[in-house]
């Protein structure tokens, strides 16, 4: 049994603490805050067992000339951060490439695979099945011809990596969806996207999961961390914290961390905000608006309406530019209702320029472990990475855990 200190009380910090502690390990849990309050708080709520399109960079040069220009509301940018991200979006731009982007699909579908049935094992465990809707979501466009050509990649995934994509058109996406007008061309429904009714309350859940089966919860400053001795230690409301090993899951704050130890980590920063209104009727499966580049899903707090990407600096003011824009978009679809009052919310995507996590031992530094960059689906994969993390701490070896290396080139600086 060893000692282990998980930094970070995300998805996939506490799903990377409920991995140790069930294979036999002593662990603690540190955060600032409470659990599941950043970036795993804000999300669309998907877990995404049939995601196996990792977000790759559009390469035709009209669609980036409309990104430059502000014309799509996929995403918005702040010109001084994208000069500071340069080199990791040249990076991400060039793993874009066809032949590249067909390797990192198959490892991204793989492990998008195994989400569901990591996360059923927890939501069992912790008695979470009220915050589960298992009804999927449709990828709608208002184009005929957009409609078509998400058909065929739909069809074309579903060939290559076993997934069950259902093609309808409008007419029974409305019989589905009743809230949902008409003027939808067509829709590709992925049944094997699950749902949660309240993303943030899921990690809790998890969280109070791991502190009833006797896993230690502290609150501290993860950027306190230092070697100590053959260990590492860092400072907590209760005092130093000193353990055999260490697992930076911090997502987006990683990079300035690892930094004090040598390590440069090429990240993307992709910032994403949500709304919630008072519909008059609510959505049994989520929307992906391709058109306006918003997702709905109807959720405890009412209907949420998510984002796409904000290229932005993590200290930058919040700029609801993409909520505006989807509201307006989606008003031809859904009777959104009032926005409800509240603070405004927005948290940061940590996203690695070859899509794929960082998961595994740092290179230079004994006891020290990685577990962070799972970009847009860190919700979608904490508990099956985290059985990833798991199988690399104890020695094993795979094309996958390969992919995923801390060592690769595109993760820590390419040491």
């Amino acid at each position: 049994m060893a000692e282990i200190l998980v930094l970070g009380a995300g998805m996939i910090g506490v799903s990377t603490a409920l991995a140790f502690q069930e294979r036999g390990h002593s662990v603690t849990l540190l955060d600032r805050r409470d659990p599941g309050l950043e970036a795993s708080y804000g999300n669309a709520g998907h877990i995404s067992g049939d995601s196996s399109e990792p977000f790759p960079l559009p390469r035709d040069a009209g669609t980036l000339a409309a990104f430059g220009l502000g014309l799509r509301n996929d995403v918005t940018y702040d010109i001084r951060a994208v000069l500071r991200m340069a080199p990791a979006l040249w990076q991400y731009f060039r793993h874009c490439r066809p032949d590249r982007l067909e390797r990192q699909a198959r490892i991204y579908a793989e492990m998008s695979k195994r989400s569901t049935a990591a996360h059923q094992r927890l939501i069992e465990a912790a008695g979470l099945g009220n915050l589960i809707r298992k009804s999927g979501a449709y990828e709608i466009n208002r184009d005929p011809r957009k409609a078509e050509a998400n058909a065929v990649a739909a069809l074309k995934s579903a060939q290559d990596f076993g997934l069950r994509p259902d093609i309808i058109d409008g007419a029974e996406l409305t019989r589905r969806e009743p809230a949902i007008r008409a003027g939808v061309a067509g829709a590709v429904w992925w049944p094997d996207t699950w749902l949660s009714a309240d993303p943030g309350a899921l990690v809790q859940g998890y969280a109070a999961l791991f502190r009833n089966r006797g896993g230690r919860w502290a609150t501290g400053d993860a950027s306190t961390l230092r070697q100590q001795g053959a260990g590492w230690q860092v400072d907590s409301a209760e005092g130093p914290l000193t353990a055999e090993h260490v697992v930076v899951a911090l997502g987006a704050w990683s990079p300035k961390l690892l930094e004090r130890f040598g390590y440069h980590v090429p990240m993307i920063y992709k910032r994403g905000y949500h709304a919630h209104f008072d519909a008059p009727r609510g959505l049994d499966a989520s929307i992906i608006d391709c058109d306006n580049a918003v997702v709905l899903t109807s959720m405890t707090k009412r209907m949420r309406l998510a984002t796409g990407a904000a290229l932005v600096d993590m200290s930058a003011p919040p700029d609801t530019r993409q909520i505006d824009r989807g509201v307006k978009g989606v008003s031809d679809l859904v009777e959104l209702g009032p926005r409800v009052e509240e603070p405004q919310w927005f948290g940061t995507r940590p996203f690695m320029p070859d899509m794929l996590p960082v998961v595994g031992k740092a290179p230079r530094h004994k006891g020290l472990w990685c577990h962070f960059g799972h970009g847009h689906l860190g919700f979608t994969k904490g508990p099956a990475s985290a059985d990833l993390f798991l199988d690399a701490f104890e020695g094993q070896e795979s094309d996958i855990l390969s992919a995923i290396d801390p060592a690769r080139r595109y993760a820590l600086g390419g040491q």
